[in-house]
């Protein structure tokens, strides 16, 4: 019965949650690419599947609001004492997925950051300072029920991400070396936060499948005064069955990011809201074996206060069915 479904478990892996989000003060970043959706999870039954997945996410434009500004004399007396130069991020991240049964399944995800980060602190003395960290992120453990009706499926997503990222990182180079890094650019929050989500699966016609999803996330404690930014997602999805190998595949991703508040944030140079355009594919590689890939670019940003922001972000991955 499950194997034959054909969307019985098209979600996977919680769409959003597979990429490792990084709530970043001062600066704005994410990938909300469904990426499981299209590696036949279906196919593979009950049992264990392991993902390795690489995002690029490079936030090398400042931005104020809708537009990008240019840093040709401005000052730190203009943002707060900091002019942000950038922020170089890639994620490394393994992921396990266990389905039980036609109806119950369990996601963990275990980001590795690698980050440079680099500012101008003050009008005085225009040196970088800059960090280069890296380290295990924040873990995030997920919990779905599926219903399927014929084609369709209806699943609820609920889980934590956990405070297993440091968040006590200093500044390794320039005049700022040895104060700490902004809160919301460290490997972790420090915080536990809920992750609740709806999503929705099907097919139409011979080639066609979709998907739609929401996702939201809440801090549910503050740590040493600080609390990261509620987040919410919705992303769209089409995918054509081009053949048994290749599945080319379109989507829409919406993010909306709001405050961060505590002594430790930077509440003025927070919140933000983005769409995306995101192709990408799927190739089959071998019965157990799915290849991913995407680019993921800007249609629309709307920033409070000034933030990086990235250009584009790409995102490969392998996933292996047991």
């Amino acid at each position: 019965m499950y194997a034959s479904s054909r969307a019985a478990f098209a979600a996977l892996v919680a769409v959003a949650a597979m990429f490792p989000f990084r709530i970043l003060a001062c600066s704005s970043c994410g990938c909300n690419a469904g990426t499981e959706w299209f590696a036949s999870a279906a196919a593979r039954g009950l049992g264990l599947a392991l993902d390795l997945r690489y995002d690029f996410v490079n936030q090398n434009q400042l931005r104020l609001g809708r537009s990008p500004v240019s840093t040709a004399g401005l000052t730190t007396a203009d943002i707060d004492n900091e002019i942000q130069r950038g922020t170089l991020t890639n994620f490394y991240t393994l992921g396990a997925d266990y389905v039980f049964g036609p109806h119950w399944g369990l996601n963990l995800q275990a980001p590795f950051l690698v980050r440079l980060h680099e500012t101008v602190a003050e009008d005085d003395d225009p040196r970088v300072s800059a960090t280069d960290d890296r380290g295990l992120g924040d873990l995030r453990l997920i919990g779905r029920y599926q219903a399927s009706f014929d084609r369709d499926a209806v699943g609820v997503q609920f889980g934590l991400k956990l405070p297993t990222g440091r968040f006590h990182k200093s500044f390794d180079t320039g005049p700022r070396t040895g104060e700490a890094l902004d809160r919301g650019l460290q490997l972790g929050s420090g915080t536990t936060d809920l992750i609740v989500g709806l999503y929705d699966t099907g097919a139409f016609g011979e080639r066609f499948d979709r998907f739609e999803q929401v996702q939201y996330r809440v801090a549910l404690n503050s740590r040493e005064q600080f609390r990261p930014s509620p987040q919410a997602f919705v992303n769209l999805g089409l995918r054509y069955r081009l053949g048994e190998t290749l599945l080319p595949q379109l989507q829409l991703n919406f993010r909306w990011e709001g405050r961060e508040i505590g002594a430790q944030s930077d509440y003025p140079n927070s919140g933000s809201r983005a769409l995306y355009l995101t192709p990408g594919a799927t190739w089959r590689l071998a019965p157990r074996w799915n290849a991913y890939g995407f680019a993921q670019w800007p249609l629309y940003q709307d920033y409070t206060g000034y933030q990086l922001a990235p250009r584009y972000l790409l995102s490969a991955g392998l996933s292996y069915g047991f």
